[in-house]
């Protein structure tokens, strides 16, 4: 078996907050799930799924060489077999379909099944395979064990595609599929978050122009303009402003000037405005650009900028609401900056809210695929794990919890961002309490955190990585005992998944298994799902099962009704491990303007470098004796977090002189992609 020399695939809301969810107790979960209803339910058929057998290859072809060599199941046959109607299904395709949010009606009295997370150690530039152990994994609990599963995975963003990363639907043996649909297009998603999030920004400086142009009566008057029978109206998102204003009037002309004034004036502080627009694709020239350059704009130039559009606030927000009606609230909810008085403004003040909806109606569906061995997969929202929460959608888990008695999803990057930020602001917003926390490990990246040689992406591998080498491997080994005992801190089970590569050892395995259940996890399982599929993450598959049926005791790392100062700290000192934390003048100031409007309920969530559990990327294994510095606050109101930057963060990525998209084409024989990694 040769050894790999490439990574397996990773991906690298009185005021406008919205209260969470009121999370259920384990206690009555766990009762719910032993009714005589589920286990009826769950009997009728021994094997749920019919599932694909593998034709596992040595050497282990690319990833769309395995994932074009299988013919899928009809998405129909997938649908049939998880459950969901005809009715409920929106095709797009013979491959994939939208599910339409209706089902969670008819499903309501159904138990949920387990809820199992997908996290890891502190990752090296290389990832550390937790997509690929996450479809690993269910592969094996549905087309090897006979469970009822279902995977809930984030939809890839276009940037690291036709980059330097390649796609993000798992690999090797273990993926989602068709691959190609799922890093590409798939149902349009993201191209309805870019174009509302652009409608936003266009919105925006329209509505600085006009209000720089007229005085108070012109302004009303263009905005409430009279109809053919001289009577004016207001549109339902106007009155939704009115609210907000205490205005309690329903006819425009009943309005004092004073109150006309009010309504229609909105004096938006241009140095005050964070949102930017957004774009799919990695293009570093236009991080900073300068807007109004054109001569009918008048000389109203501002400096803007674009981020990658699953940076998108609306990005969050899909993956945090939980129907149609929240969405509309949140997409309102977004303050896009203050007035000059200091006043929160929203897009509903602008008269967005509803457009905004309307370009969202459909990718609020979650997106049925399935896996290289034919178990079910929802695809569905994808925001970053560092600027936002870095987690799927919470309909597409609700959905799935009641189809399946095990759904498994994945958190962004590493504990300490993907798996916290679910922990303490996606199971609030969803009322839902993980089962078990899967860590993903791998000895090539706990021996960088020992202080082997640097990691580059596209450079082969130090000997240091692919020789035995327990002490390198040993001093890197906290690094996975603080993630273990962090994830313990919420009161879930731990089982660590070893992923395994050719050059690892049995005595450098047996090493990294003994520091694991040492530091508390229930069991640590040598997995080759990239080689071998489902059947290679069986005893994975089997020690989760294990932890599933274990009480456990959820419970959030603070309270929400804390200062933003205290929960800050908190997260900083018990889970990256800081001394404390130290604000700059911009930072006080936010800190202070959000707590008078009123956003200091909200959770935090963290925006701060993958790479290392403190700020500082160079700080590798487990950092001692430093301070956490927050540079600036933010809102994310319509999501509903405020996200403190540690340091500075990078929302556009750039393009490598070699791009992978050198080799993606298309085989104008077969019509098939070629060279998607």
């Amino acid at each position: 078996m040769p050894a790999r020399t490439t990574a397996r695939k990773t991906k690298p809301k009185k005021s406008a907050v919205r209260k969470p969810a009121v999370k259920k107790t384990t206690a009555k979960k766990t009762a719910a799930k032993k009714t005589p209803v589920k286990k009826v339910a769950r009997k009728k058929t021994k094997r749920p799924y019919q599932p694909i057998r593998l034709k596992l290859l040595r050497p282990v072809p690319s990833d769309i060489e395995i994932a074009q060599a299988v013919t899928p199941k009809p998405i129909t046959r997938i649908a049939e077999e998880v459950g969901i109607r005809p009715a409920e299904l929106e095709l797009h395709g013979r491959n994939k379909a939208k599910v339409e949010l209706s089902i969670l009606e008819r499903l309501k009295r159904r138990p949920d099944g387990k809820y199992i997370d997908i996290t890891a150690i502190t990752p090296p530039p290389l990832g550390e395979g937790k997509s690929t152990t996450m479809m690993g994994l269910s592969q094996a609990l549905g087309a090897h064990l006979g469970t009822r599963v279902f995977t809930c995975i984030r939809q890839p963003r276009q940037g690291p595609t036709f980059g330097i990363k390649g796609g993000a639907a798992g690999g090797g043996y273990s993926q989602v599929i068709p691959m190609e649909d799922f890093n590409l297009h798939l149902t349009g998603d993201i191209h309805a978050i870019t174009a509302a999030n652009n409608l936003l920004a266009a919105a925006i400086d329209a509505r600085i122009f006009h209000e720089a142009q007229q005085d108070d009566e012109k302004l009303f008057n263009a905005l409430c303009p009279k109809d053919k029978q001289g009577k004016r109206r207001f549109a339902g998102v106007m009155r939704r402003r009115l609210q907000k204003l205490g205005i309690d009037k329903t006819d425009p002309e009943t309005l004092t000037p004073e109150e006309r004034a009010r309504f229609a004036r909105l004096d938006i502080d241009p140095a005050s405005i964070t949102w930017q627009r957004v774009v799919d694709t990695n293009d570093r020239f236009l991080r900073r650009i300068t807007i109004g350059l054109g001569p009918e704009e008048k000389g109203m130039t501002r400096e803007a900028g674009f981020d990658i559009t699953v940076a998108s606030e609306i990005m969050a927000i899909l993956a945090l609401t939980t129907d149609l009606n929240d969405l509309r609230d949140r997409l309102g909810n977004i303050v896009i900056g203050t007035s000059r008085k200091g006043e929160a403004v929203t897009a509903d003040d602008l008269g967005v809210g509803g457009a905004l909806t309307v370009l969202m109606k459909d990718a609020i569906k979650p997106t049925l695929m399935q896996s290289l061995e034919g178990t079910p997969v929802f695809v569905h929202a994808g925001p970053f794990a560092n600027i936002a929460h870095g987690n799927s959608s919470i309909v597409a888990d609700k959905i799935a919890l009641k189809l399946a008695d095990y759904v498994v999803t994945e958190s962004g990057f590493g504990a300490d961002c993907g798996m916290e930020k679910f922990m303490d602001i996606k199971c609030r917003y969803s009322g839902l309490t993980p089962h078990c926390v899967v860590i993903v490990a791998t000895v090539r990246a706990l021996k960088m955190h020992g202080g082997g040689p640097k990691v580059v992406a596209g450079k082969p591998l130090d000997a240091a990585y692919t020789d035995e080498n327990l002490e390198l491997l040993r001093a890197g080994l906290p690094n996975l005992q603080v993630h273990i005992r962090n994830a313990r801190r919420f009161g879930v089970n731990v089982v660590v998944a070893v992923n395994s590569f050719a050059t690892d050892t049995a005595a450098e395995v047996e090493l990294v298994r003994q520091a694991a259940r040492e530091a508390g996890a229930e069991d640590a399982v040598v997995c080759t799902h990239w080689m071998d599929g489902g059947k290679g993450a069986v005893k994975l598959a089997e020690a989760v099962l294990k932890a599933c049926e274990k009480p456990s005791n959820f419970e959030f790392l603070y309270p929400l009704d804390w200062s933003i100062k205290q929960k800050i700290e908190k997260i900083a000192t018990d889970i990256y491990g800081a001394d404390g934390v130290e604000y700059s003048p911009e930072a006080e100031k936010k800190i202070e303007l959000y707590t008078r409007l009123g956003f200091d309920k909200l959770p935090m969530n963290m925006a701060k470098t993958h790479l290392s559990l403190s700020h500082d990327p160079a700080l590798k294994g487990v950092p001692k004796g430093y301070k956490i510095p927050i540079r600036d606050i933010r809102a994310s109101v319509g999501a509903g977090f405020l996200y403190p930057l540690l340091g500075e963060m990078r929302t556009m990525p750039g393009l490598p002189t070699r791009p992978v998209f050198y080799d993606v084409d298309l085989d104008l024989q077969s019509g098939r992609v070629v060279g998607l990694f």
